[in-house]
C-alpha cells in the first residue's frame, strides 16, 4: 500500500486503477487513478530539479512535508469524467506545482513558522531563496500547462493564477479587518482558493478543447474549491485535525464561522477588537463561536455548494469519472482534516 492524495491508502501494484462496481467513498474514488497519482509524485518531483541546487532543494523540501495531492486528483478524475486518452500524470503536475509555488509565498508574506509540521520553507532557506523557488514552481507549472494541455489550457490556467494573486491581495488588504462581511470574503476565496481547483478538475477538457465540458467540470471546480476553503476555515475551531485549534483566532484572521459568530455574539467581536488575543482568550472565543452555531452554520452552506456542484456535473454522460468527483466532492466537506 502506498498513502498519497487525501491521506488516504488506496491500492497498489496489480490492483492499482480496478474497474470498480461500486464507488462508495473517498477511497474507492480514488482507487480509480491510483496508477496515476503514484506516477505523478514521481514526476512532481522531477519538474522541480534545476542546475541551481538551492531551488530543487527548497521546492523537495516542501514536496517531501506531504499533502493533500487534492489537485492531481482532481486533474485525473477529470480526465475520466471526459475519455482523456493521453497520458494524465504531468498534466496533474501542473495545479501541484501552482499550489506549492503559493505555499512559498504564502508562508514568506504571512511570517509562519511552520507548514505541514515542520519548520516553513523561508525558517530554513531565508525570505529571498523561497520566493524566488516559489516563482520557480509558478513558471513551470506555465510551462508544463502549455506543453501537455496546450494553448487553450495554458490561457486557461494564466486567468486562473491572475485571479488566485487578486484574491491574494484582497486577503491581505483585510487581513484583521473585523468589518469584513460575508460577501468580501466569498469574493477573495473564490479567487484564493477555488479558481486554481476549478482549472485542475477542467484541464484535461481543456487540453481536448472540449469548451462545454471544461466549462461544467469548471462550474463543479469552482463551488467544490469554496466549499472546501469553507471546511478548512471550520476545522481551526476542532480538535484532533492535526493543527493547533484557534491558529486562524490567535491571527485575528477573518473566515466564514468567525463572520457569523460576530453577527450572533458582539462580544467575540469586542474582545478581538482589544487585539491579539491570548491563549486563554483564544479558548474562550473557540467556545463562544462554537456556542453561536458558526461552524456547522458554515458547513452547511458548504454542503450546499457541494450539492451544486454535483448538479453541475449531471449535464455529463454517466461514468466512474464523473461519480468519484460527485463523492470526491461530498468528502471534503465531510473531512476531519
Amino acid at each position: 500500500m502506498v498513502t498519497t492524495a487525501l491521506h488516504r491508502a488506496v491500492p497498489s501494484g496489480a490492483s492499482a486503477g480496478a474497474p470498480l462496481s461500486r464507488i462508495d467513498g473517498p477511497r474507492d474514488a480514488l482507487a480509480l487513478v491510483a496508477n496515476q497519482l503514484a506516477e505523478s509524485e514521481h514526476v512532481l518531483k522531477e519538474l522541480v530539479q534545476s542546475n541551481v541546487s538551492d531551488i530543487s532543494s527548497i521546492s523537495e523540501y516542501l514536496i517531501n512535508a506531504g499533502g493533500k495531492r487534492l489537485r492531481p486528483a482532481m486533474t485525473a478524475l477529470g480526465a475520466l469524467a471526459v475519455d482523456y486518452d493521453k497520458p494524465v500524470a504531468r498534466l496533474m503536475c501542473v495545479g501541484e506545482l501552482i499550489h506549492l509555488g503559493s505555499l512559498l509565498h504564502d508562508d514568506v508574506v504571512d511570517g509562519a513558522l511552520k507548514r505541514r509540521g515542520l519548520p516553513a520553507a523561508h525558517i530554513q532557506y531565508g525570505n529571498a531563496a523561497t520566493i524566488l523557488s516559489g516563482d520557480f514552481c509558478l513558471a513551470r507549472a506555465m510551462l508544463l500547462a502549455s506543453v501537455e494541455g496546450g494553448g487553450l489550457a495554458g490561457q486557461e490556467l494564466a486567468r486562473a493564477v491572475t485571479e488566485m494573486a487578486e484574491g491574494e491581495v484582497m486577503q491581505l488588504r483585510w487581513a484583521g479587518d473585523l468589518s469584513c462581511d460575508v460577501r468580501t470574503y466569498m469574493q477573495w476565496v473564490e479567487r484564493k482558493s477555488a479558481a486554481l481547483i476549478a482549472w485542475c478538475v477542467a484541464a484535461p477538457a481543456w487540453s481536448m478543447q472540449d469548451h462545454n465540458a471544461a466549462a461544467i467540470l469548471a462550474d463543479f471546480g469552482r463551488r467544490v474549491g469554496v466549499a472546501f476553503q469553507i471546511t478548512d476555515d471550520v476545522l481551526d475551531y476542532q480538535s484532533g485535525t492535526g493543527k493547533r485549534v484557534g491558529a486562524d483566532l490567535r491571527q485575528r484572521k477573518v473566515t466564514l464561522p468567525l463572520i457569523h459568530a460576530m453577527n450572533a455574539d458582539q462580544s467575540i467581536r469586542d474582545i478581538l477588537e482589544e487585539g491579539t488575543p491570548s491563549d486563554v482568550v483564544v479558548r474562550d472565543l473557540v467556545r463562544r463561536v462554537e456556542a453561536t452555531g458558526a461552524t456547522e452554520t458554515s458547513l452547511d452552506y458548504a454542503r450546499s455548494l457541494v450539492l451544486e456542484a454535483v448538479d453541475c456535473l449531471g449535464e455529463l454522460p454517466p461514468s466512474k469519472g464523473r461519480q468519484a468527483l460527485e463523492v470526491l466532492g461530498a468528502y471534503l466537506v465531510e473531512r476531519v482534516s
